[in-house]
């Protein structure tokens, strides 16, 4: 029998349902977002406990504006005003002649007689404690994405952070301490990276760049705290500054490890897969969670990098070494001004020490609102640009207002607003630019350049602090932060485009983007 040379058209095939099972999604990150998109109170308390991090972070980054301050001294009664007097060098009076306003245990300089040891040993603390955030970063920045994780990295910093502050509050000469300080700033140098990272990780999309302002609100509440302990212990030894602080911290370490959750990111692209369903399944709403196989096959990529150095992997894309190198540059001047100006306020002529941190304090809580009302708005490229420059302008602007206290502490206040705001777009911005493998590593090296801008902020601050009225090296500042700034026009823009997890992933939209002229 011939077969029919016109047979009757088949049946078409019935279209495939949409897909409604989890393993059908197609990427990690659709993942994440269709179970914890929602932003539940599950995730709202572990963005404030991991977030809260920032606070001590603070405390122990400006704690040396009181603890390390040189204090208001005065002329002996029974000495001539032609022998003793205000405007005299101290260094160059009869030790008889002068004493101290405040009890000599109240400050470093005091208690150890170094207000004639030169602007390089009186800066040499806190450049100690820059140099251990940068030594730091390099070293642990590598275990928060390797096995060790987001989480056990940021109790580990904390801790030794904490214990090391404890241990400065019984150092017995200037040498010791400059050695706990530099363990103390080696420990924080994780701490604000990993809170970011990771509490950005537990979130959807839609509420990532939200969740990045709560570290820097609470880095801003840290800082206005210190005035608050320094005004209520005013007269008592220094070393309690480190032990209100610190303290606090130690059992900080200890809730964080029994009641934060792994970064889901973290878990899957470590191989993790049981403790990655787990913790979706602890911050979801939706309890019937079965990832099949199928869809670990869809995800999980060969993973040529782990036997590579994360670095070497950040390295060898040029398109991820142009966005680290023009990421740091900006870093370097941003940091420079952030670290510094705090450091800087008691050279200036407004004269009230508690005062200036406090105005200095809520200019940086202000800044951290407006950015929380805004972050979603602004194009990141743009926005950084900007108030590098207008950090710059009213920094270099002071110089000029010597003398005129209302005019010089409201554009050191401005410039400081702007860079508050600068620094915290930055680091979102960053967290943008590279994917989960690498994230925390490229922000490591980032911070670390803001820590080497920290590093030489308190040399500027010693040397020209003295000068110009003090304004002068508000003037250096200023200009760094301008020609640092003008390198992020290197960046692309990242505003509302989603997390990548892979080197490849970005590498593709990299590329899609210089296509389109982005």
């Amino acid at each position: 029998m011939k077969d029919d040379p016109n047979p009757p058209p088949s049946p078409a095939a019935p279209a495939a349902p949409p897909p409604s099972d989890p393993s059908e999604l197609r990427s990690l990150d659709d993942t994440i977002e269709h179970f914890i998109g929602n932003f539940g109170l599950k995730q709202l308390i572990q963005s404030f406990l991991l977030s809260f991090a920032w606070f001590f972070d603070a405390q122990q980054t400006f704690i040396s504006v009181f603890a390390e301050a040189k204090p208001e001294w005065i002329c002996n009664d029974h000495f001539s005003s032609t022998t003793c007097n205000s405007t005299a060098n101290i260094c160059r009076l009869p030790d008889e002649s002068w004493s101290w306003n405040t009890p000599a245990h109240a400050s470093i300089v005091s208690d150890w007689s170094l207000e004639c040891a030169g602007p390089v040993i009186n800066a040499l603390p806190s450049s100690s404690y820059f140099l251990g955030c940068l030594t730091g970063g390099f070293v642990l920045a590598t275990l928060a994405d390797s096995f060790f994780g987001r989480k056990n990295t940021l109790v580990l910093s904390t801790l030794i952070m904490s214990v090391s502050g404890l241990l400065t509050a019984a150092s017995t000469n200037i040498w010791m301490y400059v050695g706990l300080r530099f363990v103390s700033g080696f420990g924080r140098s994780s701490v604000g990276i990993c809170a970011l990272v990771h509490a950005s990780e537990l979130v959807g999309k839609k509420w990532r760049q939200k969740v990045g302002v709560f570290g820097f609100l609470f880095c801003s509440f840290g800082f206005l705290s210190l005035p608050l302990i320094a005004f209520l212990i005013r007269g008592s030894s220094w070393r309690f500054m480190y032990i209100w602080t610190c303290s606090p911290c130690v059992l900080y370490s200890f809730v964080l490890y029994f009641s934060a959750n792994d970064s889901p990111r973290w878990l899957f692209i470590n191989g993790r897969r049981k403790e990655f369903v787990e913790t979706l399944r602890s911050m979801s709403s939706k309890k019937n969670i079965n990832l099949t196989e199928r869809f670990f096959e869809k995800c999980v990529r060969e993973n040529i990098d782990d036997d590579r150095r994360i670095y070497s992997i950040l390295l060898e894309k040029k398109w991820a070494l142009r966005r680290l190198a023009a990421s740091v540059v900006v870093g370097f001047g941003v940091g420079m001004a952030f670290y510094g100006m705090p450091l800087g306020l008691g050279s200036l002529s407004f004269g009230n020490l508690y005062l200036s941190v406090v105005l200095n304090a809520a200019s940086e809580l202000s800044a951290e609102v407006l950015l929380f009302i805004v972050i979603g708005k602004l194009k990141r490229r743009g926005s950084l640009l900007g108030l590098c420059l207008l950090s710059g302008v009213c920094g270099l602007a002071s110089v000029f207002a010597v003398g005129l206290k209302g005019v010089e502490i409201g554009l050191e206040l401005v410039s400081f607003f702007s860079v508050c705001i600068a620094f915290n777009v930055l680091l979102i911005y960053v967290v943008e630019l590279f994917p989960t493998r690498v994230r925390s590593t490229a922000m490591s090296v980032v911070r670390g350049s803001t820590l080497v801008g920290g590093l030489v902020g308190p040399i500027v601050v010693g040397v020209a602090g003295g000068k110009n009225g003090g304004s002068l090296a508000y003037g250096v500042f200023g200009a760094a932060i301008a020609v640092c700034g003008f390198t992020v026009v290197l960046l692309p823009e990242t505003k509302g485009n989603a997390l990548c997890d892979y080197m490849e992933e970005e590498e593709a939209r990299d590329g899609e983007a210089i296509i389109n002229g982005v």
